[in-house]
């Protein structure tokens, strides 16, 4: 850390946006590419083999992203999370876990991933300092899956990659599954089943309207509340208190002691109030939602050899100005036919 971080660190101003939310967690994207072409995310007919993903020197380096991280410090940022596309994709990623995790500051550096090649860094990870991993599975059905993603991998080598990371003390683990009517609700009683009892936490997320690429409709949505109820008459579950502020699953436990299951509900209970998440795209911009229609550069600033003050009120201006709770108001927005254009999830994750 340089002289200056450290002078901005000691002034201790934590900055609130124009809602009083404060800013905790900083999702960080290393890879616009991923080697899955999932309908809600990446489309394979519109993200094809001669489609313009970033070139390398359009990423942020390494280094850039280090810096940026502990100038994200002193706003308030706590917990870090790796995504992409897919970040295991990035080469010496471990290396740059291990620069992050050495940051004062940072109390927790998650990952998330499709698990097809966790298998294979699950132990380099650990080693290198990271704390948990979050896997993408959408189905244990081979042709669902298929279907899911594009027609890439299996679910043979992501299941394995969830027992390296378990092996590793990846942990505890999460399994993130979108669920969309119509396609893949009939497996959610079998990924509850599987993963019970095994110290992994089943998480089903809500179809969002990510993107522009991904032809939402609310149709498509299976309620948290459905799941519950369905979840809960094969298997009683009993409601867990948030473990910190702005939690955004709603989690339950089994009441027979075999873990927990959790309900990202995106669509049907809003939880941007409480939203406490800033996303560096892999291109170095920095986006207030998932949902945002435009965010502000910093790869420029920073090569153009901007001085860490200059940077801190940057970053400081987007974060008091921001405004987003694009969830709590779809329903209107899309009423009135008024949806712009939004940033694609493969540059800033979920």
């Amino acid at each position: 850390m340089n002289a200056g971080t450290e002078n901005i660190v000691t002034q201790g101003r934590l900055p609130v946006d124009t809602l009083k939310r404060p800013l905790r967690d900083l999702r960080i994207s290393v890879m616009d590419r991923c080697n899955f072409r999932c309908p809600y995310c990446m489309p394979r007919e519109r993200f094809h083999e001669h489609y313009p993903f970033l070139k390398t020197a359009e990423r942020l380096s390494f280094e850039e992203i280090i810096r940026l991280t502990r100038l994200f410090v002193p706003l308030g940022v706590r917990k870090l999370r790796i995504t992409g596309g897919e970040p295991l994709l990035r080469v010496n990623l471990p290396d740059l876990i291990a620069d992050l995790n050495g940051i004062k500051g940072i109390e927790d550096i998650a990952l998330t991933t499709n698990g097809v090649l966790l298998a294979k860094y699950a132990s380099e990870l650990k080693a290198a300092g990271l704390a948990r991993v979050t896997v993408s599975l959408d189905s244990l059905d081979q042709e669902k899956f298929a279907v899911m993603n594009g027609g890439f991998g299996r679910v043979s080598e992501v299941l394995e990659g969830i027992e390296h990371a378990q092996a590793a003390g990846l942990g505890p683990i999460k399994v993130n599954a979108v669920i969309q009517r119509g396609v893949n609700e009939e497996g959610v009683l079998p990924l509850v089943e599987y993963f019970r009892g095994k110290n992994v936490t089943v998480r089903f997320i809500e179809y969002m309207d990510v993107g522009n690429r991904n032809d939402w409709r609310e149709q498509m949505v299976v309620p948290s509340r459905d799941l519950v109820d369905a979840i809960s008459a094969r298997w009683p579950l009993v409601p867990v208190k948030p473990e910190y502020a702005g939690e955004v699953a709603r989690r339950y436990a089994f009441a027979d002691g075999q873990g927990q299951v959790g309900f990202i509900s995106s669509v049907t209970q809003p939880f941007c109030g409480a939203c406490s998440r800033a996303r560096l795209s892999s291109d170095g911009v920095f986006y207030t939602c998932l949902f945002a229609q435009t965010g502000k550069d910093l790869r420029g600033p920073l090569r153009a050899g901007a001085s860490d003050e200059e940077m801190d009120q940057l970053l400081r201006g987007v974060w008091t100005a921001r405004t987003d709770r694009y969830s709590e108001q779809r329903a209107v927005i899309r009423a009135r036919h008024d949806v712009q254009p939004k940033v694609e999830m493969n540059y800033i994750g979920g």
